[in-house]
């Protein structure tokens, strides 16, 4: 079957060969793959209805929801750009991408962890954005998506059809925000045709089939949860049986209740799952695949999965926004050392080195940057070609700021970020963004963010803060300021004030001082 295809041309397909099995289930609604059709089908036609058309960027803000595939897959069958954003935002961080992206709509709901998105939107400049819907709940200013779809009743099926048919598989399917070294978020354009591919390629090599039940903890807003999850599912004709936050008694009863075959997710959720003192209370026996990453893994984790968890296939697996979400993974045959010590090889059909700062290989076993080419690279980043040209070379190759020791089978061990960027909790982190909010007080002369290791998150950030002459600030009021204006995994666990940075002969920052004289006061490694 070609790669070569468009979301509405997979959500048919998958009907057609799945019919009424589940494709969607939550909270004891299901949608068969006949009726998952029926309802992109009303969605595409409300998006029509209401103005939208191919290259429109339409927002959603939300947790894992069956709405949200709804949205997706309707928005995306027209051809308009899905913008998926990030639950844990503040308004502000929130409408940069906004208006950034020129978003038209935004779907979001209120509720969900006492939070009313929309109304953090309210003393926000948004001129572009014309229309917000809510899945769930109300708020003031706002329109109901019930309303929202009924609309599409105003166009017929044959002009939604028609519209679909315009939309061809190098045009644009998502912007996904990620950030750089300058701290500002940048827009990831990928296409139909690439992600489909990729995932199509991804769910092979996995083994994911039509009769697996996927629990999708990962969020949608993020490649693991949407294209490594919704999107592979349909693909593949499996459940997605969406979960909205990580609570590990709602995962072992829905495991057990729902006979959950497929949990991909960090290594703390296999943690999480090993010490529930209550574990063995449940009945576990359907789980299969598990999919990992975003943290080191060790060995005896994968061996546990296996023998305590009754996982039959445990993967681990590497990959960045700018790639779709997919460069390497381990194979089913792989023995737990080497799933657990490396992120796998490169996903066929895609190329993968490791360089050195003049751009020649190094040799294997000496680490270098990851470089990667194929039909998974981005398009570019959104309005910004500069960018573009800084990350991907005139030979297409992506650079992709991670450090890799590649070993004589090709498979990967990441060993470091040039970019500085950690992970905090599964989530991506990166200090120049926090350092621009933190340069926003007039209090603060100068800022520098590190990751420091944390027990239960892997990594967390730490502020070095140097304050402008006659400024006082606690530790405790920073964080505080912090937590109204930042997401939380962004948020610094740890402030220390310092009279001057340390820096280097041109001006720049010497994080690897700051690193050792953590290390020097905590004695951790």
């Amino acid at each position: 079957m070609s790669s070569l295809r468009t979301i509405s041309q997979v959500v048919w397909e998958a009907a057609e060969q799945y019919g009424e099995q589940i494709a969607l289930s939550d909270r004891d609604i299901n949608y068969s793959y006949t009726e998952l059709e029926a309802a992109r089908l009303q969605s595409a036609r409300a998006f029509l209805a209401h103005g939208i058309r191919k290259g429109d960027c339409i927002a959603i803000w939300a947790p894992n929801i069956i709405e949200w595939v709804i949205a997706a897959i309707g928005l995306q069958s027209i051809g308009a750009i899905l913008l998926p954003l990030n639950t844990r935002l503040k308004g502000q961080e929130a409408a940069f991408q906004l208006r950034k992206s020129g978003a038209k709509m935004l779907f979001t709901l209120s509720g969900f962890l006492d939070t009313d998105y929309a109304a953090m939107l309210n003393d926000q400049d948004l001129p572009e954005l014309q229309q917000t819907v809510m899945f769930r709940g109300e708020s003031p200013g706002t329109s109901h998506w019930a309303d929202f779809l009924n609309r599409g009743n105003e166009v017929s099926a044959e002009q939604a059809a028609a519209a679909a048919a315009q939309v061809v598989p190098d045009d644009p399917l998502d912007l996904l925000f990620t950030s750089g070294t300058t701290g500002e978020p940048k827009g990831v354009l990928t296409s139909h045709g690439q992600n489909i591919k990729s995932f199509e390629i991804w769910s092979s090599v996995v083994g994911l089939n039509s009769n697996d039940r996927y629990l999708i903890i990962n969020p949608f807003f993020h490649s693991f949860g949407y294209k490594a999850g919704w999107l592979a599912s349909i693909i593949r004709g499996a459940q997605i049986i969406p979960m909205k936050t990580f609570d590990i008694d709602r995962v072992l009863e829905r495991i057990e209740k729902d006979r959950v075959s497929v949990l991909p997710g960090p290594p703390t959720i296999y943690q999480s799952l090993l010490a529930h003192p209550r574990r063995k209370n449940y009945d576990l026996e359907s789980l299969r695949l598990a999919v990992t990453g975003a943290a080191s893994v060790p060995v005896e984790l994968v061996k546990r999965m296996s023998t305590e968890l009754g996982f039959d296939t445990v993967l681990t697996a590497y990959g960045l926004t700018e790639t779709c979400g997919v460069v390497s993974i381990c194979r089913e045959e792989d023995g737990p050392e080497l799933i657990a010590t490396t992120s796998g090889r490169a996903m066929p059909g895609v190329e993968v080195r490791c360089v050195d700062e003049t751009g020649n290989d190094v040799p294997t076993g000496e680490p270098g940057e990851v470089w990667v080419r194929g039909f998974n690279v981005m398009q570019g980043y959104y309005q910004a070609p500069e960018e573009t040209a800084k990350t991907i070379d005139a030979d297409g190759w992506l650079h992709t700021g991670d450090v890799a020791v590649m070993n004589e089978q090709g498979y990967l061990r990441i060993t470091d970020r040039i970019k500085d960027m950690f992970i905090t909790g599964g989530f991506n982190t990166y200090p120049a963004e926090i350092e621009n909010s933190l340069s926003s007080l007039h209090s603060i002369a100068q800022a520098a963010v590190i990751g420091v290791p944390d027990q239960r998150l892997g990594e967390v950030a730490k502020a070095y803060i140097v304050l402008a002459d006659g400024a006082k600030m606690t530790e405790d009021e920073l964080i505080s300021w912090c937590r109204e204006n930042m997401a939380n995994y962004k948020v610094p666990r740890h402030v220390e004030f310092l009279e001057a940075m340390p820096l280097n002969a041109a001006g720049k920052v010497l994080k690897t001082e700051l690193r050792a004289r953590h290390l020097a006061s905590t004695g951790s490694n």
